[in-house]
């Protein structure tokens, strides 16, 4: 992940955010949360971005883990908190972030899992991200794959 990205650092936070909230039992989301999150992220990152992403991962909250439930072998709720809130974040972006490249999500998601989540937590993301993406962006996701393969 690189250091200088200010929408990398805003996804960053938004787990974070995301991540509280579930431990927490907070919805929605408290005030003090998002204010502890971007305050102690608010130098490096895109904080309009930040805000969208709590705030739209929060609203959608059930349409995503409806969508999510395509492609997790268990309930939401058994997922490890940073874990599903990566992957709510990553499908949020998915759905309603078309400008932003599938390739661009999947990967973001993955270090965020990696950064944040259990020694295998990345794999579990990458592997519901891409049955996501297949479904979600099956125009990106059928490029992605024929590039992958031409390598």
């Amino acid at each position: 992940m690189s250091a200088g990205l200010p929408r990398t650092h805003a996804r960053r936070a938004a787990v974070q955010a995301l991540y509280h909230a579930i431990v927490n039992e907070q919805t929605p989301i408290g005030k003090d949360t998002l204010d502890f999150v971007s305050a102690e992220n608010s130098e490096k990152m895109d904080q309009k971005y930040f805000t969208a992403l709590v705030e739209g991962v929060s609203k959608e909250i059930d349409q995503l883990d409806a969508e999510l439930a395509y492609a997790v072998d268990r309930s939401l709720s058994a997922v490890d908190p940073v874990e599903s809130s990566v992957l709510r974040l990553a499908v949020y972006e998915f759905m309603y972030r078309p400008e932003i490249p599938y390739r661009v999500v999947l990967n973001e998601a993955v270090e965020l899992a990696k950064a944040f989540g259990g020694e295998k937590g990345h794999k579990y993301v990458n592997g519901v991200l891409d049955k996501m993406g297949s479904k979600l962006r099956s125009v990106e996701y059928q490029a992605a794959k024929a590039q992958k393969n031409k390598k």
